[in-house]
């Protein structure tokens, strides 16, 4: 039962990057899937989130840059669109299951994946 992100890097103040997270074969479906970041000496924050039925929230910070997507009724993958990136959004961004089943009829919360480092130059 893991979560897999990947499509973090660095990029020009402007720039988009596509960051995914895939949830393993092991895990039915998702309530809630979220991205967090945590730029250094900073507490980890919610940068968005989708639900199963497809409900969205972002944090205000990111409103109109990035956008959030769940591609299969289960919601066991999701996106990151994020464009015209700024210096301050560098940080390493965490995909985050809550809520999720898994095919053997488990029920857990709060499923962290592996960070992926986001670095915008200005």
């Amino acid at each position: 039962v893991q979560l897999q992100a990947s499509g973090g890097g660095l990029v020009q103040a402007g720039g988009s990057l596509r960051l995914s997270c895939a949830a393993s074969a092991s895990i039915y479906s998702i309530n809630v899937m979220g991205w967090y970041r945590q730029a250094p000496g900073k507490q980890r924050e919610l940068v968005a989130s989708v639900t199963r039925g497809g409900t969205t929230t972002y944090a205000d910070s990111v409103k109109g840059r990035f956008t959030i997507s769940g591609d299969n009724a289960k919601n066991t993958r999701a996106y990151l669109q994020m464009d015209n990136l700024k210096p301050e959004d560098t940080a390493v961004y965490y995909c985050n299951a809550d809520r999720l089943a898994t095919t053997d009829g488990a029920i857990k919360s709060d499923l962290w994946g592996q960070g992926t480092q986001v670095t915008v130059s200005s």
